[in-house]
């Protein structure tokens, strides 16, 4: 409606009826605006300037509905710590419609914690405060790193308590993503086998982010390796900058290739391959350095899906899907390699560098050193301790690279950040707004992580890592 700035286009609903439910989101008593991010407002090309606060947190509350928008609750299968759950889908989250952005792109717009929909499973369709905060800051962190994610909009606070373990304050997140299609969606309908939705959803996907494989002589096969590609370059820039996603499940993997769904996520403090934050995660399917493994096992399990639409021949089917997925691996590493020999200053490349780099993740496990500091200390030539031995190979490579020891320097705090959303941070954020409705320090912290690479003075304390007594050990998912 152009008399508040606002308007939505229908674009998932206009695929049949039988890929998602209609219905509205269910209305609050009391919606509060915490949060608007006022500049993705104005990259999607909303104008907000005429709401006054009361009618920004009815709009992301739901309370009420834009123009254009037709809400609906999206259908989707998924393997849930590998055991194939047929029917998932959105069980708290509502897809209003979607924009074009000022950039051409198309956008997602969608109320998470928005009330039950017929996928709800018995769950209350409702979102606790702490998690809506955690996804806030957490996406737009990852955003600020140069990593691909869902983004956040809104935030705002229902007035009413959800009940977990004990009653909770409500809010509801409007999170804006290139759009919400998962593996699990195209598991959703191959598991039914439902091959037309399948390839409808297919064609939808690749019209919507990798036009380029309708020019293929096998276009299904040229989606299969532009999503494995995706794929194999945001688990490394995860692994950059030490990201545990925490519950890589199928139905969590976006075929757009953005980090989505923040709910037991969390940051490695002492550097630990092995690292488990998420309280569901018991055996380590998930664990930090596990995550190129499930994203490889992803997509396969995206690959099963796409295989009557590859050839009608199924032994044919499976090779060509094999050699598609066959990139997965090497291109990982290579991104993986490249970003960790940026990380350490090198501009060339050696065959011993990879040597290089795992000697220094060896000794920073050995001694605990903390994963982000360890590299933004470096960037000053600062070693981690206990490392002599591997600081005087690092200082004979860097001699041998190119750049002049400034560039290098300059380079190094570009790729290594000195503000990441520490868990214990982000525990002491939902804390205060919580217990006493002060949402000061989720502000200043989400100011913190908005220019995460230059130190920032008077804020130092948030480079630092936990005290013993501040560490988390269990992250949740909120549902």
């Amino acid at each position: 409606m152009r008399a508040s700035g606002i308007s939505l286009a229908s674009g998932y609903s206009s695929l049949p009826e039988h890929f998602y439910a209609r219905l509205s989101p269910v209305p609050v008593s009391e919606p509060r605006l915490i949060a608007l991010n006022r500049a993705l407002a104005a990259e999607l090309g909303l104008d907000v300037d005429g709401l006054d606060d009361d009618q920004l947190a009815a709009l992301f509350a739901g309370n009420w509905i834009p123009p254009g928008a037709t809400p609906i609750a999206m259908a989707y299968a998924g393997h849930q710590f590998g055991f194939f759950v047929p029917q998932l889908g959105d069980g708290r989250a509502i897809l209003l419609g979607e924009v074009c952005d000022v950039h051409g792109v198309r956008r997602d717009i969608q109320l998470k914690g928005s009330g039950p929909t017929p996928y709800s499973r018995s769950g209350d369709g409702r979102a606790a405060l702490g998690p809506v905060l955690r996804e806030y800051l957490v996406s737009e962190a990852m955003a600020a790193l140069g990593i691909p994610a869902t983004r956040a909009l809104a935030a705002v606070a229902t007035g009413e308590p959800v009940y977990r373990e004990q009653a909770l304050p409500g809010a509801i997140l409007t999170r804006v993503a290139a759009s919400h299609v998962r593996v699990g969606t195209f598991q959703y309908f191959a598991s039914r086998g439902d091959m037309e939705a399948t390839r409808r959803l297919a064609d939808y996907v690749i019209d919507r982010h990798y036009p380029d494989a309708k020019e293929s002589a096998q276009p299904i096969i040229a989606l299969l390796r532009a999503v494995t590609e995706r794929q194999a370059l945001l688990i490394a820039r995860w692994m950059h900058v030490g990201f545990i996603h925490g519950v890589m499940n199928t139905d969590n993997m976006a075929i757009s290739g953005e980090t989505i769904d923040f709910g037991p996520c969390a940051f490695l403090d002492a550097y630990d391959p092995a690292k488990v934050f998420s309280s569901i995660d018991s055996h380590g399917r998930y664990a930090y350095s596990n995550q190129v493994h499930a994203g490889g096992w992803n997509l396969a399990r995206f690959a099963e899906t796409l295989l009557p639409l590859i050839d009608p021949v199924m032994e044919r089917a499976i090779e060509l899907a094999t050699e598609a997925l066959a990139i997965f691996a090497p291109r990982f590493e290579a991104h993986w390699l490249a970003g960790m020999r940026r990380k350490i200053g090198l501009m060339s490349s050696e065959d011993a560098d990879l040597e290089l780099i795992e000697a220094l993740l060896a000794a920073m496990h050995r001694t605990d050193a903390d994963f982000t500091l360890t590299f933004r200390r470096l960037c000053d030539g600062i070693s981690p301790p206990a490392c002599d031995e591997w600081a005087a190979a690092w200082r004979a490579r860097i001699a041998r690279d190119p750049q002049t020891a400034p560039q290098r320097a300059a380079a190094m705090r570009r790729v290594n950040p000195a503000y990441i959303p520490r868990n214990h941070r982000i525990e002491q954020v939902i804390a205060a707004a919580s217990a006493n409705a002060d949402f000061s320090p989720f502000h200043e912290f989400l100011r913190v992580l908005a220019d995460p690479y230059d130190e920032k003075p008077g804020f130092e304390a948030y480079m630092n890592p936990p005290l013993p007594g501040e560490r988390v050990l269990r992250t949740f998912c909120g549902t």
